[in-house]
């Protein structure tokens, strides 16, 4: 058996998988993300909600958390301030520092970056960087079980500057006005999926797992999403909408552009190449609940001749605020879903219609700064669930799209359990 954990924005799951990578349990629980003796809490319940026959045939442990949350411990593995989440801007204040030496266009040149955290821990907090450890919330957890400090994985590490590409930490984080400070705080980087340790045995015992069970370098919630959907050879990709719309898709070559918020994940020899729109599901609640979804869908599909709704067609470009990044990078771009026709199943379609072109523009944008066409999309989210979505974007991707077996995060981190980025 096989265990992965995904502490993710808004709670914590688990899934056990076999060696065939059937689902053999499954836990959730919920934690206060802003809370570190609640993220121990939540891990120490949530493995006890697995079966103890499961945990004693442990062989793997794998946990993703959420990218950039971070924080700094001593050397006993205490927190010496609160956790500082993924979307936390206070690096604002520190931006000036990278801009000046890192390279032009760098992911780590953001507010809310694991690096510009780090700057700003270290200029805010009195410590000796000699004997304390900067890890990110992936990194903290699996320590609680394998008991060893300053260990990371490179996926969770990209945002605090790591190159994946040379699998070393870059030349020019030498320049920063810490250097010294910084360098002794960096974690040391594995693969995600790689062996850092046995379980510890005291940990072992108080939770009835194998004591020979390992203890892999995780990764984060977003890429444990896309390992769970079986998506491993170039062109494929994965199309979530949940709140937002994020594209993701497996290029041989990496491609950076902050433009447009595109960065790309080491994905075993492959690269992940993503990008995300402000468009998604948070739009479609503004106007209808879950139920009216659905039945609007469904209604939609059994009587309505969708091909009036395209010679009718609405253009819109549904957002829920002002302002878009991916695929058109203009903070001040305005909703469009105007005007909104009497008919509730019209507006819908026009809704849909909307993201399903912006879903085909972020590929197409994806493919000019040098990603391959997607051969294969998998959709994953609450709108891979709408057979009428998936209807209206077959015109616009012009490729095959799947429902994805599997979209847990938790999944994808067993399966890192399982076999690595294989």
């Amino acid at each position: 058996m096989y265990l992965g954990i995904d502490f993710g924005t808004s709670g914590v799951r688990a899934i056990a998988i076999d060696s065939q990578q059937m689902i053999a349990a499954t836990a959730r629980a919920s934690y206060d993300l802003r809370d570190i003796q609640s993220w121990e809490l939540a891990l120490e319940n949530i493995i006890k909600e697995i079966p103890l026959q499961i945990r004693q045939k442990l062989q793997a442990i794998a946990i993703d958390g959420t990218s950039s949350t971070v924080l700094i411990c001593d050397d006993l593995g205490k927190a010496i301030y609160p956790p500082v989440i993924y979307n936390d801007g206070r690096g604002q204040e520190v931006l000036g520092d990278l801009v000046a030496i890192a390279p032009a266009g760098n992911i780590t040149i953001s507010a809310t970056s694991s690096l510009a955290k780090l700057i700003w821990l270290v200029r805010n907090l009195d410590f000796n960087s000699q004997d304390h450890f900067f890890l990110h919330q992936a990194d903290w957890l699996s320590y609680l079980l394998h008991g060893k400090l300053g260990i990371s994985d490179y996926h969770n590490a990209l945002k605090l500057g790591y190159d994946p590409q040379n699998r070393q930490y870059p030349d020019w984080l030498s320049n920063l006005e810490f250097t010294r400070e910084i360098k002794s705080l960096l974690p040391k980087v594995l693969i995600p999926g790689e062996t850092i340790a046995k379980i510890q045995p005291i940990i072992a015992t108080k939770l009835g797992i194998n004591p020979e069970c390992l203890i892999c370098a995780g990764t984060t919630d977003s890429t444990a999403s896309f390992i769970a959907s079986g998506a491993n050879a170039i062109g494929e990709a994965v199309t979530a909408l949940g709140s937002t719309l994020v594209l993701k898709i497996l290029s041989p070559h990496p491609i950076e552009n902050s433009e447009f918020g595109v960065y790309s994940h080491r994905f075993g020899d492959l690269w992940l190449v993503g990008g995300a729109s402000n468009t998604g599901g948070a739009v479609l609640k503004q106007f209808f609940t879950d139920f009216e979804l659905e039945s609007l869908s469904l209604d939609i599909l059994k009587h309505v001749d969708l091909s009036k709704y395209v010679e009718n067609d609405l253009n819109y470009y549904p957002l829920p605020q002002i302002g878009e990044r991916f695929p058109i990078n203009d903070p001040q771009l305005l909703p469009k879903m105007t005007p909104r026709p009497a008919s509730n199943q019209e507006f819908l379609y026009g809704l849909l219609d909307g993201i399903a072109k912006i879903e085909g523009e972020g590929y197409r944008l994806l493919q000019k700064l040098g990603a391959p066409a997607p051969t294969r999309i998998y959709s994953t989210g609450g709108g891979a669930k709408n057979p009428l979505w998936t209807k209206i974007r077959e015109p616009y991707l012009r490729t095959e799209i799947i429902q994805a077996p599997q979209s847990e995060a938790a999944y994808g981190t067993a399966i890192l359990a399982l076999r690595g980025l294989k």
